[in-house]
């Protein structure tokens, strides 16, 4: 069953998210790729989202799709123009990509190339339009095109740190429905509470809600998180869990687990993010019962 039919059927969704390797060596990529087929419905790759440069985002969905890997290609406004996005769009379709998903990008000066300069020639919302008129036949010139893609596209929630911020970012989440989001990705859970009050008002938003399981490798990693993003739920109760254990590296990938497991009652996804310990992610699904 494939992504859109999973999403559409309202079955629960499993993604990962890989990222493209740093240079042209891409076995890594391959390997990971063949240990999580028929483990996750589709993988998620960035494209340079943390502000390392890497091989594009474009080819690694290629590479995961060889692998009969669904991929869900990262989209975003900061390094391209309105044309370079709507080439790439159409190239990746013309490639068999038919899942994409736009993001918020990190900030430029964050970046591992300090000289770069940021385009932002659109904004989220404006490239969910492009996407949107594309698949109607029709570029952002109001050019016809000789064939239209057609996409599974959706869209992320920006972390909040407070209770005006939620409803920014909850109304802003809803323009990028309106604008033709058909799912959502959320920022990293760490409180089920909290995510559960979350969800009570997001499931107005009319579309798949897919949560976000951040994997926190240490106690340094989570006490950073928890000072950094004071509403991201990270508690005092955690951190001492992920401190006390005699095996602190498969403490982390167990709360990753559990909290994906639990996750399956409260939202139609989820996906794992996990920065570089990707060859972790069996092990964690064993641990969600995944």
């Amino acid at each position: 069953m494939s992504f859109q039919e999973r999403l559409s059927t309202g079955e629960f969704v499993i993604l990962a998210e890989m990222n493209t390797p740093k240079g042209v060596d891409t076995s890594p990529l391959v390997s990971l790729a063949r240990r999580l087929k028929g483990r996750v419905d589709a993988v998620t790759v960035p494209d340079m989202d943390n502000g390392i440069m890497r091989m594009s985002a474009l080819a690694g969905a290629v590479i995961l799709n060889q692998q009969g890997i669904e991929p869900i290609l990262h989209v975003y406004c900061r390094d391209r123009n309105r044309m370079a996005l709507q080439g790439d769009i159409l190239t990746a379709y013309a490639l068999g990509i038919q899942n994409l998903v736009v993001v918020d990008s990190e900030d430029i000066a964050n970046c591992d190339h300090q000289e770069t300069m940021p385009v932002n020639d659109l904004d989220e919302l404006g490239l969910i339009g492009a996407i949107r008129s594309l698949q109607q036949g029709v570029d952002l010139a109001g050019l016809e095109l000789n064939g239209a893609p057609k996409f599974v596209v959706g869209c992320t929630m920006a972390q909040y740190a407070d209770e005006q911020a939620l409803e920014r970012e909850l109304e802003a989440t809803r323009k990028k429905v309106e604008g033709g989001a058909e799912f959502v990705v959320t920022p990293a859970v760490y409180d089920l509470k909290l995510f559960s009050s979350f969800m009570d008002r997001a499931e107005s938003l009319g579309v798949p809600i897919i949560a976000t399981v951040f994997l926190l490798k240490s106690v340094g990693s989570a006490r950073y998180i928890a000072n950094t993003e004071p509403a991201s739920g990270i508690s005092e109760e955690l951190i001492r869990r992920i401190r006390k254990a005699s095996d602190r590296e498969m403490e982390c990938l167990r709360l990753a687990g559990e909290t994906a497991a639990a996750l399956k009652e409260l939202a139609q996804g989820v996906r794992f993010v996990t920065l570089g310990w990707e060859h972790r992610l069996p092990a964690i699904l064993d641990y969600a019962g995944l």
